[in-house]
């Protein structure tokens, strides 16, 4: 049996650029995967399938349309292999789930079927997400998700708080006061967490204005993020709900999240390094 840590993927500064023909909006992102995740197994079996445990696993289908078999179904090409998911993260919160989980997958089995991984665009038409997902590092995201770029970023730790609110996407980018708006610019040249964190607090996240204005709890995470002690940022990630906070060590993260963790019993608080090696432990 082979593992993989399906990590989140948190969006540190997003920019809506435009919008396409066909629909897609076109962003700019700063992209980080901290150090905790969805766990996946996978074994060798005659034909693929998927089974789903953990806290957020219950509301799931483990059948055809989940991105984990679609992803799979799209690679393997007849192989077989037994899969498993632990389900760790939030549902559609805005931290990358369900792309995170499908790439996860298709690491495990390209390790088990020895294999080639495949490419960015043969994945693109699965999820937008999963491109970038599928690298698992840090980066600038550009385009639908396509256009990748490294970004090595400093160490640091992050602190990710749902408040356990539904925050439709669509409904989200349609409450933008503007789709045409600038990126990122240019980005700091290896930064240290110092000026990451003055850097990132000068970019923004367009779509976290609307978000709040659907779904109210996300200001008071973020106002509770900002009030713990050594927070040097606090946003939302992707679409919502999951909001973040930064710090610039692990200690300080963790003991944020074990004071909001007392306050809001109802939220799920995770803290992890994040950036780095991340080779240090997280705690959800």
């Amino acid at each position: 049996m082979t593992s993989e840590l399906a990590r989140a993927k948190v969006n540190l500064a997003l920019h809506v650029t435009g919008r396409r023909a066909d629909g897609y909006h076109l962003l700019d992102s700063i992209v980080v995967f901290p150090e905790l995740g969805d766990h996946l197994e996978a074994e060798p079996a005659r034909g693929l399938s998927l089974t789903i445990d953990g806290p957020f696993g219950r509301d799931l289908d483990a059948g055809p349309s989940n991105l984990v078999m679609r992803a799979a179904a799209l690679f393997g090409a007849g192989q077989g292999a037994a899969l498993r998911l632990t389900k760790s993260l939030p549902i559609a919160s805005g931290i990358g789930g369900g792309s995170a989980d499908a790439a996860a997958a298709l690491r495990l089995l390209a390790r088990l079927w020895g294999v080639s991984l495949p490419s960015a665009a043969a994945v693109l038409g699965i999820g937008a997400d999963l491109p970038v997902c599928l690298v698992g590092e840090s980066c600038r995201m550009q385009g639908i998700g396509e256009a990748l770029t490294p970004f090595a970023l400093p160490s640091f730790a992050i602190v990710l708080v749902n408040p356990g609110v539904p925050v439709p996407t669509g409904a989200v980018f349609s409450g933008l006061a503007s789709r045409d708006n600038e990126g990122l610019g240019e980005l700091p040249r290896a930064p240290d967490a110092d000026t990451l964190f003055d850097w990132l607090a000068r970019q923004r996240n367009d779509l976290e204005a609307p978000a709040v204005a659907i779904a109210p709890p996300i200001g008071r995470t973020l106002a509770a993020l900002s009030a713990q002690a050594g927070c040097r940022l606090a946003r939302m990630s992707g679409s919502g709900a999951t909001c973040f906070g930064l710090f610039a060590t692990l200690p300080a993260a963790l003991a944020a999240a074990d004071t909001l963790r007392a306050a809001e019993p109802e939220w799920w608080i995770a803290a992890a390094p994040a950036g780095g090696d991340g080779a240090a432990r997280s705690r959800v």
